[in-house]
């Protein structure tokens, strides 16, 4: 009878466990209820799918892990339990090297395991295109609040660009999307961003993307991906940058070719042609008697 107990338990965890594996998974649960998925259709970026089978394929391990664990904790509590009776203590194990092995070897090939997983698809989401691969190359400038996005060899060999400003909170806490800078990218078609920042450090992320790079003063950051999905997603500063961190918002719409074309000739119509790049910096319009101790130091003065 007691071993029948015994077996009970033990098959408890199991059970749990094969009843999680067998359920039918919907695209969110088969991408950790991570955003940027829609039933159906594409990724936004090429490199969304990699990120959510990276996630998820790390959480299903870790799951596993924590059910073995919580599966002996659990039958070591019933079968080793004090009964009725006993006095002292049970007999006591040292030194048994299988399960020593066992526990050591397990967690490092885990480690190693999730490292070399890790480590494949960083470096396929940080290839960058060069320039002549890219069909879109568009230099991001963050700064305190707002963002500037400028297009190259966009319209008759030259730059245009789009300088925005912080976003507009209203009394109720509701943000006017139609004043946020808006990044305009083509579907389908592989996208070069170089990341800069004017002032501070910063940190591009756009949600859906799931995927974010840092921005600093004097140091260009690039990623690269392709558009597979049409739409508009939100984007953020991720690094806190300073008293309205959280207004410095933007939006990136990818659309079609002709739209987006049509965008940048908007952009020339208005007459934002030629660079607006680092020579629009805090740091390089400042005289340097009037640059603060951190601006100095960002420049290695």
């Amino acid at each position: 009878m007691r071993s029948n107990r015994r077996l009970r338990w033990a098959a408890l965890p199991i059970g749990i466990a094969l009843t999680v594996m067998l359920a039918g998974c919907t695209q969110a649960e088969l991408h950790g209820f991570l955003p940027g998925f829609i039933e159906g259709e594409k990724a936004v970026t090429n490199h969304a799918e990699t990120v959510a089978t990276l996630w998820t394929s790390s959480w299903i391990v870790l799951l596993g892990v924590g059910l073995l664990t919580w599966g002996l904790i659990i039958w070591a509590i019933v079968v080793y339990r004090r009964r009725k009776g006993q006095t002292g203590l049970p007999p006591q194990l040292r030194y048994n090297m299988p399960i020593e092995i066992f526990y050591t070897l397990v967690p490092l090939i885990l480690v190693i395991g999730m490292f070399a997983f890790t480590a494949r698809d960083q470096t396929a989401i940080e290839t960058q295109y060069t320039d002549d691969e890219a069909d879109v190359v568009v230099e991001v400038y963050a700064k305190q609040w707002a963002w500037d996005f400028v297009y190259d060899d966009a319209v008759d060999g030259q730059q245009v660009w789009s300088a925005g400003v912080q976003a507009d909170e209203a009394e109720d806490g509701t943000i006017d999307q139609d004043k946020l800078p808006t990044l305009y990218l083509p579907v389908d078609s592989k996208v070069k961003i170089a990341l800069n920042s004017r002032d501070v450090a910063h940190s591009f992320w756009v949600v859906d993307f799931l995927y974010k790079k840092d921005m600093y003063p004097g140091k260009t950051n690039y990623m690269s991906f392709e558009t597979q999905r049409e739409g508009t997603y939100a984007g953020k500063c991720a690094e806190l940058c300073g008293e309205y961190h959280s207004l410095m918002l933007f939006n990136v719409k990818i659309v079609s070719q002709a739209e987006y074309e049509a965008h940048l000739d908007d952009l020339a119509a208005k007459g934002q042609v030629g660079d607006y790049g680092a020579e629009y910096d805090r740091n390089q319009n400042m005289p340097d008697d009037e640059k603060s101790s951190v601006d100095k130091r960002e420049e290695g003065e």
